[in-house]
């Protein structure tokens, strides 16, 4: 298994430096082909009981196509070396920039994503990265803005008995089989740590046969504290964490938070999810 083709999402009136930083190195890594994906849409606004002038909906459409230039003409300086084995998929559709993006992942063995802001006006010309881990169907490497690009020295799998977990880590093997060091990490209840340490036995048991040296690691939960996960990865040094994406809904997640949330938002490093 290998990563044939990446998808990048760029987002309009976001920094997407760290992203295609992120694309370039894995794209060298995986001789992989490069699809570009970005897109945006004229927002109707309402002014009392009517809307706004014609005029300043054809002002943010120029804006608006302008941006897309410019996002294309980033991907394309970034990723010169591919050649051409680069696509660029671009969308002005009035409908959400989610399902265009999720339609265009038909494409790909892995999507890369930063975190755009959250403002209501940012988001038809932004796909969040919630939106892509939940409903893809493929791997999403979440790049925060000021995230490092991943050097693959030390990786975390955040393990969890869990469909979504056992995803992840087959969907990370590629990265898994370039590391220097992969830990395996459960976190539970001091009474399940036998359990915990049983069940990391067979991870680590299943990765070998695939070729990844793993090393496990039981940590007693800490009730409540959702960035649990990224510390203890701080701690071990790790660069990249790999982890299953929790949470049955968007409301529940961005509602009540939780590992997934904190994963995205983390400062320090890029996170591969999957669903």
């Amino acid at each position: 298994m290998t990563y044939k083709t990446l998808m990048v999402n760029l987002n309009l009136g976001e920094s997407n430096e760290r992203v295609l930083d992120v694309a370039v190195n894995l794209a060298q890594q995986f001789d992989a082909q490069v699809i570009g994906i970005c897109g945006g849409h004229a927002m109707q606004l309402a002014y009392a009981d009517s809307y706004a002038s014609p005029d300043i909906y054809e002002m943010q459409s120029r804006e608006i196509s302008l941006q897309i230039a410019h996002a294309e003409a980033e991907f394309r300086s970034a990723l010169q070396a591919r050649g051409d084995r680069l696509d660029w998929r671009p969308t002005e559709a009035m409908e959400p920039l989610a399902d265009f993006a999720v339609r265009e992942a038909r494409s790909a063995d892995l999507l890369i994503t930063g975190v755009p802001d959250t403002d209501l006006f940012a988001a038809p010309r932004a796909v969040r990265a919630v939106d892509l881990i939940m409903r893809a169907g493929r791997p999403v490497l979440v790049v925060p803005v000021t995230a490092a690009t991943p050097k693959l020295e030390s990786v975390l799998v955040g393990w969890k008995d869990t469909r979504e977990a056992r995803r992840a880590v087959a969907d990370a093997l590629p990265l898994l089989k370039r590391a220097g060091h992969v830990r395996v990490l459960e976190i539970a209840d001091a009474a399940d740590l036998p359990s915990a340490h049983r069940r990391l036995g067979d991870v680590v048991a299943w990765l070998g046969r695939h070729g990844v040296v793993a090393e496990p690691m039981a940590a007693n939960r800490n009730p409540g504290d959702p960035d649990q996960l990224g510390t203890i990865a701080t701690e071990q040094g790790a660069d990249l964490i790999v982890a299953g994406a929790y949470g049955h809904s968007r409301l529940r997640e961005w509602v009540m938070g939780g590992v997934t949330r904190s994963l995205m938002h983390g400062a320090q490093r890029c996170s591969l999810l999957s669903h």
